[in-house]
């Protein structure tokens, strides 16, 4: 049946064979036969179908969001993506064929949340995907692994950049950084 305005979409039936696709991803042998750049890259192109990295981003800046040209947020959106594509995608050697479970959905409006438990021999790790509608899709813009926003641990350590560097050192930083994943990328 067609979702109308009035009742939004499933996020966990659109949700899940998204994550089906990255868990899948992750499992498959020949992606770790591959140089760790070309692996990042797969694997957040397959990403991108279901995270907001732009709202991710303005979320992450706050009101430092509003005072950025349209060159400003597309160059902070590019990085902070890059970013996060070395930082946690680049732990694609951890993956070892963990299920996720659904344990439930809440939606309020054009928001939703989808908790998950990532399930391993001797553990369960809960994960929240924090959800916007964007036309009839539901969009990831935050991940909340045990209790800890992403969201917010960068807003936090950004902030602190911003007050005492500004933006310009804030575009720095994540530049160096990014500068520093491709180096030890380059060495495994």
């Amino acid at each position: 049946m067609p979702a109308t305005a009035s009742t939004p979409p499933d996020p966990i039936e659109q949700f899940q064979p998204f994550l089906d696709k990255v868990t899948a991803l992750l499992a498959d042998p020949a992606l770790k036969a591959l140089p760790k750049k070309e692996q990042c890259q797969r694997v957040i192109n397959v990403v991108q179908e279901r995270f907001d990295f732009r709202e991710m981003s303005k979320r992450v800046l706050g009101q430092q969001w509003r005072n950025l040209s349209d060159q400003e947020q597309d160059q902070f959106e590019r990085l902070f993506t890059q970013l996060l594509q070395y930082a946690y995608v680049g732990k694609i050697d951890d993956y070892s064929g963990q299920k996720v479970e659904f344990t439930q959905k809440r939606i309020k409006g054009e928001r939703a949340e989808v908790q998950t438990l990532l399930v391993d021999k001797d553990r369960s790790i809960p994960v929240s995907y924090i959800l916007l509608l964007r036309g009839d899709q539901w969009m990831a813009y935050d991940v909340v692994v045990e209790g800890v926003s992403l969201v917010r641990n960068y807003m936090e350590q950004f902030k602190e950049i911003l007050q005492k560097e500004e933006y310009a050192g804030l575009i720095q930083q994540i530049q160096s950084k990014i500068s520093q994943f491709e180096q030890q990328h380059k060495q495994s």
